[in-house]
C-alpha cells in the first residue's frame, strides 16, 4: 500500500490557492464565450463582464472604471507605470523593490532602508533634491519580508518635489486594501493570483488626470482605450474582481496570529526574524538561521513536506542571496533566510505541521553547521 506524505505549502507570497468563487466566476465567464470587442450579442455579452469587472476593481481600489487597465499580471503593469509616467526623466526606486521595477528601470536611482526594511524618508527627500525625478517607484509591502513603506509620506514628499508615484500593491493588495487616494499614489500595480484571482491578470491602475496620455507598451489594436492592445480576457478578468471581494471579506487578524505563533516557534529555533519591528503584511515571515544556507533550509523542509520560499518567487527556481535582505544590512543572513507566507485557506493544521518541520530542521542543520 502506498503511504502518501502530508505536504503544506506555505508560500502565498508566490501565489495563492484558487478561490473557488474566481474558479466559478471565470467558468461561468467562459461559457458566454465572445470577444468584448466584437458588437454583435455574444460580444457585448463579453464586454457586459468585463466592465463589471473594471467597475468592481475600481470601486475596492479607489479608481474611475475608465482609469482601470487591465494587464497580463503585476509585471506589466509596473513595466507600462515606468514607460507611461517615467518617460521624461529620472526614475527613483527604493533599494528593495521587486525586480518587476528595477529591471524595467535601464539605470534605476535606488533610495536606502533601514535596517527594518523601511525606506530611508530623508534619503529619498534628498534624493528627490538632487535628481529632480519624473517617477518615484515604491512598493506597499515587500514581497520577501512583508514590510510596509510608509507610502503617504512618501507620497507627500513627492508632492512636494513635482514627482509622480507609482506604488506596486502587488504583495499588499488582497490583504490589505488600499486606495488610489489614501497612499496619495498617482498610479498602482495589482497581479489577481495574489489574492485568490487567476494567473494571466492583473491590472494598472491611474489617478484622475494622470490617466491620458499613456503610451502603451503594446499597440495592438486600440483596447483599453489604446493604453493595452491585445484582447481581453474577460473571463480573468471577472474572476480577478471576484477573488477581490472575497479577500475584502476574509479575516486578516485571524492569518495573524497564526503568523505570529510559526514565528515564536521559529525564534525558539533559533532564527532571526528580519524586519522585526516594522509593520508587515499579516500573512507573512521571513526568518534566517545563521550558518545555514537557505537552498539547505529548503530541501529539508520540502523532504519534511513543507513547502516555503527563500525570496522572491520570480527568478526563474533559483535560490540566491536577497537582494533586499542585503540593502537591510543583514550581511550573511541575506542567504540564510527563508520565506513563510500562509495563504488565505490556512488553519492550525498547516501551521502545526510547518512548526514541528522547522524545529526539527533547526535543530539537525544547527548543529552540523556549529
Amino acid at each position: 500500500m502506498t503511504v502518501t506524505r502530508k505536504f503544506v505549502t506555505l508560500d502565498a507570497n508566490a501565489t495563492e490557492p484558487l478561490r473557488p468563487e474566481a474558479r466559478e466566476a471565470v467558468l461561468a465567464a467562459w461559457a458566454i464565450g465572445g470577444n468584448p470587442s466584437s458588437v454583435h450579442g455574444g460580444g457585448r455579452r463579453a464586454r457586459a463582464v468585463l466592465e463589471t469587472a473594471r467597475t468592481e476593481l475600481a470601486t475596492l481600489f479607489g479608481a474611475t472604471p475608465d482609469n482601470v487597465v487591465f494587464t497580463s499580471g503585476g509585471t506589466e503593469a509596473c513595466a507600462l507605470a515606468i514607460h507611461g509616467l517615467g518617460r521624461a526623466g529620472p526614475v527613483l526606486a527604493g533599494a528593495t523593490e521587486h525586480d518587476a521595477v528595477l529591471r524595467a528601470v535601464p539605470q534605476p536611482l535606488t533610495v536606502p532602508v533601514d535596517g527594518r526594511g523601511v525606506i530611508d524618508l530623508a534619503a529619498l527627500d534628498a534624493a528627490l533634491a538632487a535628481h529632480r525625478p519624473t517617477l518615484v517607484c515604491m512598493m506597499l509591502a515587500n514581497n520577501e519580508t512583508g514590510v510596509l513603506h510608509p507610502i503617504a509620506e512618501v507620497a507627500a514628499l513627492c508632492r512636494a518635489h513635482d514627482a509622480r508615484l507609482h506604488v506596486d500593491a502587488v504583495q499588499a493588495a488582497g490583504r490589505l486594501f488600499p486606495t488610489l487616494d489614501t497612499l496619495g499614489a498617482d498610479s498602482m500595480a495589482l497581479s489577481a493570483h495574489k489574492f485568490g484571482g487567476p494567473k494571466g491578470i492583473g491590472a494598472l491602475l491611474l489617478r484622475g488626470d494622470r490617466a491620458r496620455p499613456l503610451p502603451p507598451l503594446v499597440a495592438g489594436g486600440g483596447q483599453e482605450q489604446g493604453r493595452r492592445g491585445g484582447t481581453q480576457a474577460f473571463e480573468l478578468a471577472s474572476g480577478m474582481a471576484t477573488a477581490a471581494r472575497a479577500a475584502r471579506a476574509a479575516d486578516q487578524t485571524a492569518i495573524a496570529r497564526l503568523r505570529d505563533r510559526f514565528e515564536d516557534a521559529a525564534r525558539d529555533a533559533g532564527a532571526v526574524v528580519c524586519g522585526a519591528g516594522a509593520d508587515r503584511l499579516p500573512n507573512t515571515c521571513c526568518v534566517a538561521l545563521p550558518g545555514v544556507a537557505s537552498q539547505t533550509q529548503l530541501i529539508a523542509l520540502d523532504i519534511a513536506g513543507l513547502g516555503v520560499s527563500a525570496g522572491s518567487a520570480c527568478s526563474s527556481g533559483k535560490v540566491a542571496r536577497s537582494h533586499v535582505l542585503a540593502a537591510m544590512g543583514l550581511g550573511a543572513l541575506a542567504g540564510e533566510a527563508i520565506r513563510v507566507s500562509l495563504p488565505w485557506s490556512v488553519d492550525d493544521a498547516m501551521v502545526e505541521h510547518a512548526i514541528g518541520a522547522y524545529r526539527t530542521m533547526a535543530q539537525r542543520l544547527a548543529r552540523r553547521a556549529a
